[in-house]
Order: structure tokens, then C-alpha cells, then sequence
């Protein structure tokens, strides 16, 4: 499918689209909050995809490539919009990511609840979150992607933890 895109072959790009572009929306979503916005950063994201695509190299594969591609267009859009990142002095406080040991009390929280409790976190704390538990990034390379200390990085995913926890304790508790 690659090598035909590369040739600029539109059924190609088509079926690569379709393949990509649900599991992308969503990190759009996650990351950006806003539906509108998140068409508009996958539609330009696909259109980098498909003017850079001579230059994948085969190194990853093609759908981290195209990942890379859209977490770093909603980073830039987010950045035009001046997330925040409360960056840390390690000197005054050495925040490690917990261990999820804690006991929630046994409560099972739909998807639809979490989902909206993420869209709840602040941006910073959200994107972290984002990268980290949900695509699988290290908190050097979070760190790298967002021009932060990887300090800041999991002092942030520790934070968006603890806010989450509280946002879904909430809901429990105001739905009883």
C-alpha cells in the first residue's frame, strides 16, 4: 500500500486511510477535546501523510509513522492554543509515577465515564496522560515531543492520575 501511495495512487491512499484514520481520530479527540478540531487535525494530518509518504523509510511501521504524524500535529495545535505545562524544580520536589497499588475500593468505571473525565483534565495533564498510558510513550520521549523535562512529564501523567481518580470518585458518589 505504501510503495502505490508513494506513486501517487489514490485507491491506495484511500484504503491506507481507512485502515488509520478511526484509531487517529480518537488520539485527535483524546488529545484536542473537540470534535471539529479533531477532523481538522486528522484531514491535515493525512494530507502531511500523503505529501511526505517518499520519505517513510520502512524503519517503524507505517502506522507508527502515521501516529508520530498526527500526536505531533495535535502537540503544534495545542501549542498554537499555549498549553501549559507546570514545570517542576527537582530541587523542591521529586515526584516519581506511583505504582497503581492503590485500591479504588473495587469500583469498575465504564468507558464512556473515564473517556469523559480525561476530556475533563487540563490540557497539560491530559496530553500527558494521553501519550503515556494510552499510546505508549516513555516519559523521555514525552518529554522530547513536548519540549519539557521528563520530570515534568511525570509529575503531569502522576497529576492527571490523581485528578482522574478524583473526577470519577465524584461521579460515583453524586450518582448514588
Amino acid at each position: 500500500i505504501v510503495e502505490a501511495c508513494v506513486k501517487g495512487n489514490r485507491q491506495a491512499q484511500f484504503e491506507l486511510y481507512r485502515l488509520y484514520s478511526k484509531a487517529m481520530y480518537n488520539i485527535c479527540l483524546r488529545m484536542v477535546r473537540n470534535e471539529l478540531d479533531a477532523e481538522d487535525i486528522l484531514q491535515n494530518s493525512f494530507l502531511d501523510i500523503f505529501s511526505k509518504i517518499d520519505r517513510f523509510r520502512f524503519q517503524s511501521s507505517i502506522g507508527a509513522w502515521i501516529k508520530r504524524i498526527v500526536v505531533n500535529n495535535c502537540i503544534n495545535f495545542l501549542k498554537k492554543r499555549r498549553l501549559y505545562f507546570e514545570e517542576i524544580d527537582d530541587r523542591v520536589m521529586s515526584v516519581g509515577v506511583e505504582k497503581d497499588s492503590e485500591n479504588d475500593g473495587g469500583m469498575a468505571y465504564s468507558v464512556d465515564a473515564i473517556n469523559k473525565a480525561i476530556h475533563k483534565l487540563a490540557d497539560g495533564y491530559r496530553v500527558v496522560f494521553s501519550l503515556y498510558a494510552m499510546e505508549g510513550y516513555d516519559h523521555k520521549e514525552i518529554a522530547e515531543i513536548l519540549n519539557v523535562s521528563e520530570q515534568t512529564s511525570k509529575s503531569q501523567y502522576s497529576r492527571a492520575k490523581k485528578k482522574l481518580k478524583e473526577l470519577l470518585s465524584t461521579r460515583i458518589t453524586s450518582t448514588m
